[in-house]
């Protein structure tokens, strides 16, 4: 089975979240496609085919190397980017185990620009015990974290956690153990744990520890993106329509992410960025 490796978000031809991307006439079982996935090793590898019935729409599932997610950012762009490849220039719906969405593709001399629409969005005020638990992990204090930006988790097709620190120097210093991670995020649900650094209304640095999928951290989000962007609006910050996310720097895996925001609450956020297909 052909495996498309691409990286999604790059800074034009370096950096990126590298993502696997196969195209089949037919979803493989479960089974196999988490075996393949794991085999790719990559933090997320997006299966799509024509979906049955639904004329025009791809049916997509997302595997990290130890689970299915219900929704990945980088691995949609990476698709739209094999999309536009294989069949031109378009936008294209894609049905997910829990929404539907589209991704659109656009060629652009060696790159492809690539943009998707997310699940509806929501938030809701992180726990305290979880907000406990999740400092523990990293080592944090509560005088660590931004107050403008409460600890909360926010949902756009998937729930992570979102942790506002202070410092650029917090966020570089970010630290945990794998599997401590995995029984955290697996016992309260989330994808990722998304770390920020605001360092403007309208510019982001992140981090995210995905260990729910075997993977330390992600270089670049775009679900968490999404979700984040999703919460700033819920808590009326002064983003001004659009963010931008600067993500994979402290991994030497140099992410840029675009994320346009609907003043509608709960409506979609559309995340862009562009994509580069790997040579190896």
């Amino acid at each position: 089975m052909n495996v498309l490796k691409i990286a999604a978000f790059s800074d034009g031809e370096t950096g990126g979240n590298p993502a696997g991307v196969v195209i089949a006439d037919a979803l493989p079982p479960a089974a196999r496609m988490q075996a393949i996935a794991a085999e790719v090793g990559f933090s997320e590898t997006a299966f799509a085919a024509p979906a049955e019935g639904d004329s025009g729409s791809w049916r997509v599932r997302y595997f990290a190397p130890q689970s299915e997610v219900p929704f990945c950012g980088h691995a949609t762009i990476a698709l739209g980017a094999a999309l536009a490849l294989q069949h031109g220039d378009g936008v294209f719906p894609l049905v997910l185990n829990q929404a539907r969405i589209t991704v659109e593709g656009r060629r652009n001399a060696s790159l492809v620009m690539a943009a998707l629409q997310s699940p509806p969005t929501r938030s809701a005020a992180a726990s305290p015990a979880l907000l406990s638990a999740a400092l523990a992990l990293f080592g944090y204090t509560p005088e660590d974290l931004d107050p403008r930006i409460p600890p909360a988790v926010a949902h756009a097709g998937a729930d992570h956690l979102v942790l506002a620190l202070k410092t650029r120097a917090a966020l570089s210093a970010m630290h945990y153990e794998l599997e401590a991670g995995r029984q955290l995020m697996a016992g309260a649900g989330l994808t990722t744990i998304v770390l920020v650094f605001a360092e403007s209304a309208q510019r982001f640095h992140t981090r995210n520890p995905f260990a729910s999928g075997g993977v330390y951290e992600d270089p670049a989000t775009g679900a968490a993106t999404a979700a984040l962007a999703g919460y700033l609006r819920d808590i009326d910050w002064p983003h001004g329509g659009a963010i931008d996310v600067v993500q994979g720097e402290d991994m030497g895996m140099l992410s840029k992410l675009h994320a346009d925001i609907a003043p509608e609450a709960g409506s979609s956020v559309r995340v862009s960025g562009t994509a580069r297909v790997m040579t190896q």
